[in-house]
This record gives C-alpha cells, sequence and structure tokens, in this order.
C-alpha cells in the first residue's frame, strides 16, 4: 500500500500555501487535519524551495518547525522534517522526527548526511540540481531517466559512506527541481527503473508547475489537486513507497479507488 505523506509549510513564502500556517498552531492543526485525512507521514518544511526562492537562516528555520515538530511527534504522530540543514535535521529529530527529507539529496550541506547517521532517522534523497534560486540552471538532460538514476546512485554511495545503509534511505526523482515541463514526465516514465534500484521511492508531484502547463494556465488549486490525485495513483501503480501532497483527502481517495481497481483491497 502506498503511504500518503501530507505537506505542512510553516513558511511565509511557498508556492502553494505559503503564509497560512506560518503560526504554529495553525500549522499543528493542519496537520492533525491531514494526519485524520489518512496521511501516515507528516512533512513539516521552514523553508520554502519554490523556483526563485532564497536561503532561511537555520536558526530561523528551527524557530518556524521545532514547535510544529513536537507537539506532532509527542502526540504520536509520524514526522518527516523538510530541510537542506544538517542542524535542523539533528535538531528535528531530537525533537522526535523520524525522517530526514532533503530535497538537495546532501548537496546544500555535506554534513547533513553524517548528522542523520549519528541518529536512528532516516533520510530522504532528492535528485537535485542546484538552488532554488537558480533552479532551472541545470535543467539540461540527454537522457532524463539514466541521468537521474545516476545521480541518485551517487547520492546512495556518499550516504552509505557517511554510515547511512540502504534501508534508512529513500529515493526522491524530485519532480520539479532542476526540471522543465517534459522533463518531469520523462522523470515520472522512469519510476520503474528507480523502483527497481532498491530502496523506497517517495514522488511529490503536488500542484507543481508541470501540471499547471498540462492543464492550462488557469487551472484552479482544485483542478490541480485532482491531476495530483490522478500523478500519484499512477505513482503507486510504478511501486513507489509514498506520494507528498497538499489535499491529502483527495490522494488517499484516489489511491483506494486504485488499490480497489488492482484487488489489493476489498470494500
Amino acid at each position: 500500500m502506498t503511504l500518503v505523506m501530507g505537506i505542512v509549510n510553516v513558511t511565509p513564502d511557498s508556492f502553494s500555501d505559503g503564509g497560512r500556517f506560518v503560526d504554529p498552531d495553525a500549522a499543528i492543526a493542519h496537520a492533525r487535519h491531514l494526519h485524520e485525512q489518512g496521511a501516515a507521514i507528516l512533512d513539516i518544511g521552514g523553508e520554502s524551495t519554490r523556483p526563485g526562492a532564497e536561503r532561511v537562516a537555520p536558526r530561523v528555520e528551527q524557530e518556524r518547525v521545532l514547535p510544529v515538530v513536537t507537539a506532532l511527534a509527542d502526540a504520536g504522530l509520524t514526522v518527516s522534517i523538510d530541510t537542506m540543514n544538517a542542524d535542523t535535521a539533528a535538531a528535528a529529530v531530537r525533537a522526535g522526527a523520524r525522517i530526514v527529507n532533503d530535497v538537495s539529496g546532501g548537496l546544500a550541506d555535506p554534513e547533513l548526511f553524517a548528522a542523520v547517521a549519528a541518529t536512528d532517522a532516516e533520510v530522504v534523497l532528492g535528485h537535485w540540481r542546484g538552488p532554488s534560486a537558480d533552479m532551472y540552471a541545470g535543467a539540461r538532460y540527454d537522457d532524463v531517466a539514466r541521468e537521474l538514476a545516476d545521480e541518485l546512485l551517487t547520492r546512495m554511495a556518499d550516504a552509505a559512506a557517511a554510515g547511512l545503509a540502504p534501508d534508512r534511505i529513500v529515493l526522491d526523482p524530485g519532480i520539479g527541481f532542476g526540471k522543465r515541463g517534459v522533463q518531469n514526465w520523462d522523470a515520472l516514465r522512469a519510476l520503474p527503473q528507480l523502483v527497481g534500484i532498491g530502496p523506497r521511492v517517495l514522488v511529490g508531484t503536488s500542484r507543481k508547475r508541470f501540471l499547471t502547463d498540462a492543464l492550462g494556465a488557469d487551472a484552479s488549486v482544485a483542478r490541480r489537486d485532482l491531476a495530483t490525485a490522478v500523478t500519484s495513483v499512477l505513482a503507486a501503480q510504478a511501486g513507489v513507497w509514498a506520494v507528498r501532497v497538499h489535499d491529502v483527502g483527495a490522494t488517499r481517495d484516489a489511491l483506494r479507488v486504485g488499490e480497489c481497481w488492482e484487488g489489493a483491497w476489498t470494500p
């Protein structure tokens, strides 16, 4: 069964819901709502990685996320910390986070792998080709599937060298990161090969620009959430471990229908 990871942006400037949950109490309430809708994991982020976003100081990031991580972990919920900073990762794990979700795959902070390896947390390695401030500078590929796999294998090797065993690693094709338009579709079509590498795979397509490109510039959030649910079901059929979304309810419903279709779940 493919798990759903619910997105909780504790930021003023995220591309989709920036500012709505910057207050810790609002973020905690939203996370609890996502859990009630079916999110098995709550991914808490204090730094926007939208195209053009500037980096946030670790101190500011931690002030945003740690109260939320602590409250949710104390309530027995499974928490992931969405960060590229080793210090924030370590602090969040001490506060109860069980997963470190690094969209840069350890490239933004060379100390992150060692920081995670010193704990019992797991790590998500995102495919990344540079910071959000210049998101698409590296969006040049001869073969998206091959280059994506090769670069993630390199990140796995560096994680292993730091002491992270394969069963503690999750791979993420980094949809939208360093990829334009059709390159994202190429990456999604490569999911069976990525799953075949061995570690679990996480996919996040939620509300991203390539979906708007497919639907039309005037596509509403509701239409993008529907498109997200469709891509999440297709990713599940490719064997991914989890999907990362804003609208947990729509995706959980779509996944349940897909499970019924395949005979994996019976009402």
